[in-house]
Formats: structure tokens, sequence, C-alpha cells
């Protein structure tokens, strides 16, 4: 059951009066609530005003060492910190806090401050129990750890998401983790950033108890009487209090995080490294070096940039904010896209009927479905009933009762139009239909349907499994309920909806095409594949420009590339003739087990190790491209804005995060500087770098 602020309030309220420092009534506070029961436990509860989730701000801490005050005070037996917030514990650190932040002396100071309470929570000589239920990040974490005890709920994930922010933790998880349970498996958690369940965290001993919220009161009784058994500290923790026995594992630690995050471009996981293995079983010279370590990092681009990208998620996902009524959704086409948007909505709570012509492609699609609910949910009876919640509707007669109905057909608009003829008219007179196509203009997908005011554009990007973003596409016609229901649609499935206008590859497919465009330009050059994603690897893309091709499917891109060749003026290069040879052969990509690559019997790539380095041009003329791109379609009014641009181009393409998004980068770089390079890439290589006259505009508004 989750705890929600009524039922954690019900549970208190009737016993537990708010005192003061002696007993005197405590009066209105902003966020913190202190109350004592009959059996003399003191209640501390968090409730952020004005906040959907709790996170920890100046004023939190200050509150925070207050109220700490007046437990003391008040000769209390123990003391309980909890949240009344419904979604859960406390969500870290309030990053309006580190948004823009230059000096790293000015952050210094508050942190220490903020550790001096934290320390004086870990302090008291009091029994401390945590209670935590649904989300316990970072530093929710820290303040946890401070306690003696830990109790969660079921449905309580914990974890330090710091290292995706370009940070690592700031508030004493560094030493106070790998103190009290494994510390490879601290370090492990604080490198990786991931969540843990409650289950898990109680197997490491992070968490001391498990229980449903109603034997909430009866843990923390157990807990302040000593009567709670714990499960803490490892045989591990005495051989690596040995600096050579670190040493050892330190090795081993950066060469995985320097696999998964380089070091230039992610300087965090090595520096939590390095402070474990200079400092580690030092509790107080880790407290130093964490927080000199946090102050740098805080201020550098990369955590500043990861900051702003965590900020324009959640632009994206405020633009979703609103009551969907979308309960059951018909998906038409079950290939790799239409089966997993309908697997993903299935899994996110809505009946979904699935239709194909081709009965084996539903069923395939319900195997896949199958496969990804064993990998994503933990328990059977998620798995059943997500997998109840995908219906194969062989028969299409699902259309009929959907609030959305979702084309996933091929990328043709006359098979499209097609599909629209035959579901508009069986469709409910409410129920919006939605088209996934990546490049065609709505208006070319109108011609002879009813009601084009319920069309709208839901591109959804491969794998629609795991990737964040849904273009959401409006034509002329399309009216603001249509958009409106098409936004809240995307909030009930937890996907961030970026608003573009119809025109030829909307905003993605249309940065993305001059990136590819370019790579098969150097391919024509003889420059190896490997050479060309090096490039772009080195420059932070996850991955490089011939991959994403495999990966996005060469018939797909070509079919892009012809269509925007017929229908735009953008400079894009000619589309080689063995490009459209190989995937008349069959080889489409990576879903086709060859591509441009050949790939192994898992689905990945077999590179070639020996070949060239990349120059230092080579990244420019493959990313400069998109950024041209980009600014072409702000000025033509594509995209509203430049945030829209960077968050669409992070989440859709992995566009390099520390980097901040394509226009960021522009200006971090200098406008003036870029329009000389694409000149000079322009004289050298021709018009398909001449910069886009949008450029002047951006260069004015500096």
């Amino acid at each position: 059951m989750q705890a929600s602020e009524t039922s954690v309030w019900k549970t208190l309220e009737p016993r537990n009066r708010e005192l003061g420092p002696k007993g005197e009534p405590a009066g209105v506070l902003t966020h913190w609530r202190l109350s004592r029961s009959p059996n003399d436990v003191a209640w501390l509860i968090l409730d952020r005003a004005n906040e959907r989730a709790n996170t920890l701000s100046e004023t939190v801490m200050t509150e925070l060492e207050a109220m700490l005050g007046k437990v003391e005070s008040i000769g209390a037996r123990g003391l309980v910190i909890r949240s009344a917030k419904a979604g859960g514990f406390i969500a870290g650190a309030d990053l309006r806090d580190f948004e823009g932040v230059t000096q790293a002396r000015d952050v210094e100071m508050r942190l220490r401050r903020a550790h001096e309470i934290v320390d004086r929570l870990a302090a008291l000589k009091i029994p401390t129990v945590a209670v935590i239920h649904g989300h316990c990040l970072g530093g929710g974490v820290e303040i946890a750890l401070a306690c003696q005890y830990r109790i969660a709920t079921v449905d309580a994930k914990l974890g330090f998401p710091e290292i995706r922010l370009g940070l690592h933790p700031g508030l004493g998880g560094t030493f106070r983790l790998p103190a009290l349970i494994d510390p490879i498996a601290a370090m492990t958690m604080m490198l990786t950033g991931r969540r843990l369940t409650a289950k898990q965290a109680k197997e490491l001993g992070l968490v001391d108890a498990i229980v449903e919220e109603r034997h909430v009161e009866n843990a923390v009784s157990a807990a302040i009487s000593g009567g709670m058994k714990t499960n803490r500290g490892s045989w591990k923790s005495a051989i690596l209090g040995l600096a050579p026995a670190r040493q050892v594992a330190t090795r081993q630690m950066r060469a995985r995080a320097e696999k998964r995050a380089p070091k230039k471009h992610y300087p965090a996981p090595c520096r939590l490294i390095d402070l474990w293995e200079v400092h580690g079983g030092n509790a107080k010279a880790m407290q130093e070096a964490e927080i000199g370590s946090f102050c740098d990092l805080l201020v550098g681009n990369t955590a500043q940039n990861l900051i702003r990208v965590f900020f324009l998620r959640e632009r994206l996902k405020a633009s979703a904010n609103g009551e969907s009524s979308s309960c059951h959704v018909h998906v038409v086409g079950a290939g790799a896209m239409g089966g997993d948007i309908a697997a993903w909505c299935a899994l996110k709570g809505m009946r979904v009927t699935l239709a194909d012509v081709d009965r084996n492609a539903i069923a395939r699609a319900i195997g896949r479905a199958g496969d990804f609910y064993d990998k994503q949910l933990h328990s059977g009876r998620d798995r059943r009933d997500a997998l109840d919640r995908l219906i194969p509707d062989f028969e299409g007669s699902g259309v009929a009762k959907a609030d959305v109905v979702i084309e996933a057909v091929a990328e043709k608009a006359a098979v499209k139009r097609k599909v629209f003829e035959e579901i508009a008219p069986k469709m409910k007179n409410d129920a919006i239909l939605a088209t996934n196509t990546s490049s065609i203009p709505l208006e070319a997908l109108c011609e002879g349907m009813p009601s084009t005011d319920r069309l709208v554009g839901l591109h959804f990007f491969n794998p629609a499994t795991r990737m964040e973003l849904v273009e959401l596409v409006a034509h002329d016609q399309t009216s603001e309920l249509t958009l409106s229901k098409a936004r809240a649609f995307c909030g009930a499935i937890g996907r961030l909806p970026a608003s573009v206008k119809s025109s030829p590859g909307f905003l993605v497919n249309r940065a993305l095409t001059p990136y590819l465009a370019e790579a098969f330009v150097m391919l024509d050059e003889g420059t190896p594949k490997e050479t060309i994603d090096h490039a772009a690897e080195d420059f932070g893309m996850p991955m490089g420009p011939i991959e994403l091709a495999d990966r996005v499917g060469l018939d797909i891109g070509l079919e892009v590339l012809r269509m925007l060749k017929e229908q735009l003026s953008d400079p894009i290069p000619e589309i080689p003739a063995w490009l459209t040879k190989i995937v008349e052969s069959g080889e489409t990509g990576r879903k086709g087990g060859k591509g441009l690559y050949a790939y192994d019997g898992k689905g990945k790539p077999k590179k070639e190790t020996n070949v060239p380095v990349p120059d230092h041009e080579m990244a420019d003329r493959l990313v400069l491209p998109m950024l041209n791109a980009c600014v072409r379609c702000l000025r033509e009014g594509v995209v509203e804005d430049e945030d829209t641009i960077d968050g669409a181009m992070i989440f859709a393409t992995g566009f390099a995060p520390f980097r901040g998004g394509p226009m960021h980068y522009a200006r971090q770089r200098g406008i003036q500087e870029i329009v000389d390079t694409l000149s000079r890439l322009e004289e050298k290589h021709g018009a398909r770098f001449t910069p886009d006259r949008g450029w002047e505009t951006l260069s004015a508004q500096m």
C-alpha cells in the first residue's frame, strides 16, 4: 500500500500532538511538522510547502536544524523522520539551488553548513528511524543514512542519481554508505545511479525492515526499543579498509566507468573512485574530500549542463500535465514500432488492442512484449496483468472503443491514408487519431479524411520502450482539444512531448538527416565506418552515425532522405547508389541482421579495431550540419524555442547530454565561431555547409 499525505496523518494525528521546545504548541512551520506520540516518540514529518515532492533546499535544511534542537529539548525516547508526500520520502537536493552557480567557495560554505546539520542528526543520543516510502534519492538517502534505522514500505525505491547530473553524493553518502554495506556494492550504487527496490536494499543491509504501511508504527516501536534485527556490514569492509585492496578494486571500477562515461566528458565517476581509493575507511578525511570534490564538480560545465538537461526534462514533463481520459488504446500495425508502442502503453496501465493484417506479426509482437515484461517487472502478477491488458485484435474491432487510436504502419503516405479511410468512420466521436509517421507532413495524410481536427502526430522513437521523447505534431486543422488530449496521453504513459509543427521530417529527423548524410559522404570518400563513428563518439554521442543508421533502419533512413530531398530546399547530399542497392537486397540494418555493419547473435555490431583515428575536422563535418538544420527549423517556425530543440535532440537522439543540447552548445562555443567554421567547410566541401541565415538572428540576440 502506498502511503499518502492523508494516510500518514490519519495514522499520526489522532494520537500525536504538535510540540514546541518544552512541550508547548510548536506553531506553524513551513516545511516540517513535529509531534509526539503517547509513548514519547517524536515524529518529524517533512511536507514541503507548495511543492509536489520533498527536496532539500537551504530553507528545508535550516528548519531541520531548528527541529533537531526541539527534539533534543523535549526528552523524547526516539525520533522518526518521514514524509507526508504521496510520491515518496525525499527526492534529493533542490536543484534550483545549484543552477547557474559559478563560485565553488560559495557552494562550499552552504554545503559545510548542511553537513553540520546532518552530523547533528547522526549524533543524536536517542534512537532515530527513517521511514521510507516511494522515492528516496540522493540527499534523501543521505538523511536516512544519518539515522540509526531505516524502515521501508514495499514500494520504496532508493538510489543516488547524482552521477547522472555530473556529480557524486555530497551530503555524506560517500562515507556513510560504504561504512554500512558492502563497499563494492556501495560504490556500484553511487557510480551507476541505479535505483534499488526495497527488497534489494534490504538484502544489502541498506534498510533494516520492509513493512506494509499499516505496520509502520509497530516496526518503529521495535526499532526504538532495540528489538529490531539488522543485517549490516560485510567481510569485504575489513579487507577494503586496506589501501592495496582498494587500489585493486578501483582499477576495475575505472575501466568500467571509462567505458560507460569517458572521463574527459564526465569527470564525476573517476572523482568518486579517487575519493574512495585515497580516503576509504577514514570517514573524517572522506567527508572533507567529498565536500571539496562536490563543489568543484558543481561549478564545472558538465554538471551545469546536465542540471540544465534535468530542467529541460521537467519542462517537457510539465507540458504533459493534465488529466488523461485515455484508458483504451488501439494500435494499428504490429511491427517493431507498433508492437513496442502497444507493449509500453499496456505496461503503463492502459488497455490496448493491437491490430494488423498479418496475424503472425501480432503474435510476434505479443511475444516480444512478454520478454520485455519479464525484464521490466519484478512481480509475476504484474507481468500477467500487463499481458492481460495487451489484447491481440485480429478483427480490428477495438478501434470502436478506443480513446486513442495510433497508426504505426509502413512509412508511405498512400498506405497510411488507406488505413485512415478504413478506421476513421469507426472511431468514437471524442477519440483522437494519432499517426506515428516519422517524417510525412500531416497535410499529406488528411486528404479525404473526416474530422481532420482530431488527427495529430505522435512520433515515437526507436526503441519505443526506451526512448523518452515523442514529437507531438500539429497541422493547421488540429484542434487545441486534440493537442491537450495528446499531451495528457503522453504524460499518462510517461513520455515527454515536444511540440512541433507539421513539416517534412518535423524537427528530429530533419536535423538528423544531414548528420547521417554526411557520414555516407565520408564513406564514399573511403573513410572507414568505425573511424566515422569514433569521431561522433569522441564528440559525446552515445553511438556514431553509421551505427545509428543501422539502428533506425536503412530502409527508413532512405525513405526519409528521399522525401526530404523532394520536399525541402535543404542542401542535403545526393543519395549514394550503394545505399539504395543494399536496402533493396534486404540489408536494412540491425533488424535485418546486416546493414552497414554485420551483427552477431546478440545484435551487437562487428567492428574493426585497427582503423585510423578521426581527424579534428571530422566531428564538425558531422555535427555542424545538424546544428544548421536546427537553426533552420527555428527560423521556419517548425519549433518555437531553443529549449524545445535541445530537449528533443537530447531525449530522442542522445545528443551529447553533457553539452546541454545543440543550441546550448552553439551558444557556449560561440555563434560567430560556428558560422565561421561552417563557412570554411563550405569553401572546402560545398554548399551543404552554407550557414543558414537564422544564425544572424541568434547572433543579434546575444
